[in-house]
């Protein structure tokens, strides 16, 4: 299953970036989308769309976080990273900080950030990431630049 995971889109993205997630399985967006209207193109796509809360948004039609289980392996979507990973997670998914991360903790879990579609920060290019996950294989985590 290859899942497509943004972040921060801040009511903008490249006109590109739809169409680069046509061969998504899933799409899952990590929070800052702003206006809900700027997801259309992505949910004619015809792919599940997994949306959080962001601390941007004037409204609240999505839930600050998710857990999901894909492929025997759980994953937490948020879009500020907490503290600790709660328990029984494979890996946290988080945006808000606008640069990449990729970084497995003491408790081995996976904490991953795409980065940001619309105003990079640190000298990061804007970005999303690919996410393969197998049943049985690691987690495969693929930063795109843009």
């Amino acid at each position: 299953m290859r899942i497509a995971v943004l972040s921060d889109t801040h009511d903008r993205y490249p006109a590109s970036l739809p169409e680069r997630m046509r061969e998504a399985d899933e799409i899952w967006h990590l929070g800052d989308v702003c206006e809900p209207e700027v997801l259309v193109e992505f949910e004619l796509l015809g792919k599940p769309l997994q949306v959080v809360l962001g601390n941007n948004e004037a409204h609240n039609l999505w839930p600050l976080e998710l857990t999901l289980e894909r492929a025997g392996q759980r994953f937490f979507l948020t879009h500020i990273p907490p503290r600790r990973a709660p328990a029984g997670v494979h890996a946290v998914l988080h945006g808000h900080t606008h640069v990449p991360r990729d970084e497995t903790d003491a408790r081995g879990v996976r904490w991953l950030n795409p980065g940001c579609i619309s105003r990079p920060n640190r000298g990061a290019p804007p970005s999303f990431a690919w996410l393969t996950v197998e049943p049985g294989k690691p987690l495969e985590w693929r930063l795109v630049g843009l």
